[in-house]
C-alpha cells in the first residue's frame, strides 16, 4: 500500500467521524488512567459502568487510596482480573501522590513504570489525554491494519511500529480511535459489514464479506 492510499483511507475515516475518540467515560487524565487500566479484558460498556459507580466516590489519587483497595475491589468486582486490578490502580495512585503530585505524568517511561500500565495503556494515555501521535494496537486496530494492509504485522508491537512510520503526520493523532472505531463498527472480527464500508475499493482483504 503507498503513502497516497494510506492517506485516502484516513481521509475518509475522518471526514466519516470528526470527531473521533475514547468511549470510556472520563474527565481528566487521571481517570482515563484508571479506567483504560481497567479496561483490560473487559468491554467500555462495563468498565463505563463500574466508574460510573467509582468516580463519583473517588476521582482522585489521595481519594482513590484512601478509599482503600477492599471498597476498590469490591466497586469494580464485575468487571474480570478485579482483584489485580484494585491492587494495581491503588498502588499506582500512592506513586503518583508520592512522587508526581498527584499529576499522571506525560512520558512513556513514567507512566509504563507505573503498576498496572504497560505500553498499550501508557499509548493510550498518551493520546488520548495528552494529544501525542500514539497508536495503542488493540484487536481492533491489529485487524483493521492488517486486513486493509495498513500496516502489516505479525506481531501487536511490529503493527504499532509501521502504524507510527506510515501514518500520514495530520492522522497521527486521530488515528489511533479513527481505527478503533471502524474495527468496533465496521471491520469487524467475524461478519464485517463490507458492503457498507467506505474503505470497500482500497483495502486489500482478500476474503471480504459482500
Amino acid at each position: 500500500m503507498n503513502a497516497e492510499t494510506r492517506s485516502e483511507i484516513f481521509n475518509r475515516l475522518l471526514k466519516k467521524i470528526p470527531n473521533p475518540t475514547t468511549e470510556l467515560n472520563y474527565s481528566t487524565a487521571f481517570e482515563l488512567l484508571v479506567a483504560v487500566t481497567l479496561s483490560a479484558q473487559a468491554t467500555d460498556k462495563s468498565v463505563n459502568k463500574v466508574t460510573d459507580e467509582l468516580f463519583p466516590l473517588a476521582n482522585t489519587p489521595e481519594a482513590i487510596y484512601e478509599l482503600g483497595e477492599d471498597t476498590v475491589r469490591n466497586t469494580i468486582k464485575t468487571i474480570g482480573l478485579f482483584n489485580s486490578k484494585a491492587k494495581h490502580i491503588v498502588q499506582a495512585c500512592k506513586i503518583l501522590i508520592d512522587k508526581y503530585d498527584s499529576q499522571v505524568p506525560e512520558t512513556r517511561k513514567e507512566l509504563e513504570a507505573l503498576p498496572g500500565v504497560g505500553r498499550k495503556t501508557a499509548n493510550v494515555v498518551l493520546n488520548t489525554a495528552f494529544g501525542h501521535p500514539t497508536i495503542a494496537v488493540d484487536t481492533h486496530i491489529y485487524r483493521v491494519a492488517n486486513r486493509t494492509a495498513i500496516a502489516s504485522g505479525k506481531t501487536v508491537l511490529e503493527v504499532e511500529k509501521k502504524l507510527v512510520k506510515f501514518i500520514p503526520d495530520e492522522y497521527r493523532v486521530p488515528a489511533h480511535h479513527l481505527m478503533i472505531l471502524h474495527g468496533r463498527y465496521t471491520c469487524k472480527a467475524r461478519s464485517p459489514l463490507c458492503s457498507e464500508c467506505i474503505l470497500l475499493d482500497l483495502c486489500e482483504y482478500e476474503e471480504k464479506n459482500l
